[in-house]
């Protein structure tokens, strides 16, 4: 079996926040716009506990492909504002329903190509 692509993996975590209940997920190609990964995967997410949740699968999905986490970052003092899983080549962005309107990451990168979801 080949290994994956960057694309799988990035809509294989989409997949995962889907079921896991997470909203709104987007997935977005940013190749070609930064250097600092290839797909972006944003979720809406309603507390700290479902965050943790996510990111627990988020965790073992890596772990049974074989993959690293970085470095894991939050945007608020309780972490549950904004947190970013740092997979390399997919940054999963894990916001809360005001970030998520806030900062308007969809809105940010609208030049990237939208495999879910659409420029908000």
């Amino acid at each position: 079996m080949a290994d994956k692509t960057a694309k799988d993996q990035a809509l294989e975590i989409a997949g995962i926040l889907e079921d896991g209940k997470a909203e709104n997920v987007s997935v977005i190609e940013v190749t070609k716009l930064t250097s600092c990964a290839d797909f972006f995967v944003i979720a809406t997410i309603h507390s700290s506990a479902h965050w943790q949740g996510l990111a627990k699968q988020i965790k073992d999905y890596v772990k049974a492909n074989n993959m690293q986490i970085h470095v894991t970052h939050t945007k608020s003092t309780g972490g549950d504002d904004w947190n970013v899983i740092d997979i390399g080549t997919v940054l999963v962005h894990l916001m809360s329903k005001d970030a998520r309107k806030f900062y308007e990451l969809e809105k940010l990168w609208h030049s990237g190509t939208f495999l879910k979801g659409e420029a908000l």
